[in-house]
C-alpha cells in the first residue's frame, strides 16, 4: 500500500469516505439513501444531516445522481485498497482467500454496510453511462478476488471453475447483511472460516 493510501484510510468515516468536507456530505448521503432510498432522499435532507444550507452541496457536486455515483466510487475504491493490502499481507493462497473473505464480509456487515447497500440498491438510479464508470472500478476488485481463485485451483484447494465460485461466494456473503447479527453467537471469525470451509475442499484444508 501507498504512503498516500495510507494516508486516506486514515481519514475515513463510517461508510468508507473520507473525512473532509465532501466526505462528510458523501457519509451523511450514504446514511440517507440506506434509510430512505435514493429517490425519497432529497438535496435538502443530505444538507441538513450535515448542518449546511442545500446550495452549498453544489460546490462540490452538480447533481444528487453525482453525489450518489460518488459514494459508490469511494466506497469502491476504499473496499479494493482494503482487499489488496489484505491479499499482499497474506502468506499462502489459502490465506490469501480467508482474507479476501474476511475483507468482503467486513465491507458487507462491518465498517462501509451503508454505502455498500447503496452500490447494490441504488444501482438502477444511475444512468447508463455512470453505471459504466463505477463498472470499470469494479472490475478491479473482482479481478483480485479472481487471481487468488485461479491460484487456489492449481494448487488444489478448489475444484469449481474461479468465476463461477465467485459468483456464488458474492451471492452468499452479500446476502449475509439480511441475517448476521453482530451481537449474536457467531463471531465475523467464525463465520468467515465457515465460508472458507464452503470454498474449498475439504482434503486440503490443513
Amino acid at each position: 500500500m501507498t504512503a498516500t493510501a495510507r494516508s486516506r484510510r486514515k481519514t475515513l468515516q463510517v461508510n468508507g469516505i473520507e473525512d473532509s468536507p465532501r466526505g462528510k456530505v458523501l457519509s451523511a448521503a450514504a446514511s440517507l439513501f440506506r434509510e430512505q432510498g435514493y429517490e425519497r432522499t432529497t438535496v435538502r435532507d443530505i444538507a441538513a444531516r450535515v448542518g449546511i444550507q442545500s446550495g452549498s452541496l453544489f460546490h462540490h457536486f452538480a447533481s444528487k445522481e453525482e453525489i450518489l455515483k460518488a459514494v459508490m466510487i469511494d466506497v469502491i475504491r476504499f473496499n479494493t485498497e482494503r482487499l489488496q493490502h489484505a491479499v499482499a499481507a497474506a502468506p499462502g493462497t489459502r490465506a490469501k482467500l480467508r482474507a479476501l473473505i474476511e475483507c468482503e464480509l467486513q465491507s458487507i456487515i462491518g465498517d462501509t454496510r451503508e454505502a455498500m447497500a447503496v452500490l447494490v440498491y441504488s444501482w438502477a438510479a444511475l444512468s447508463p453511462a455512470n453505471q459504466k464508470d463505477v463498472l470499470g472500478l469494479r472490475s478491479v476488485y473482482e479481478q483480485v478476488w479472481l487471481d487468488v481463485l485461479t491460484a487456489a485451483r492449481k494448487e488444489g484447494l478448489i475444484d469449481v471453475e474461479p468465476f463461477v465460485l465467485r459468483r456464488l461466494l458474492t451471492g452468499a456473503i452479500s446476502w449475509s447483511n439480511t441475517w448476521y447479527d453482530p451481537q449474536g453467537p457467531m463471531s465475523i471469525a467464525q463465520l468467515v472460516d465457515t465460508v472458507l470451509g464452503m470454498a474449498i475442499r475439504p482434503s486440503k484444508e490443513c
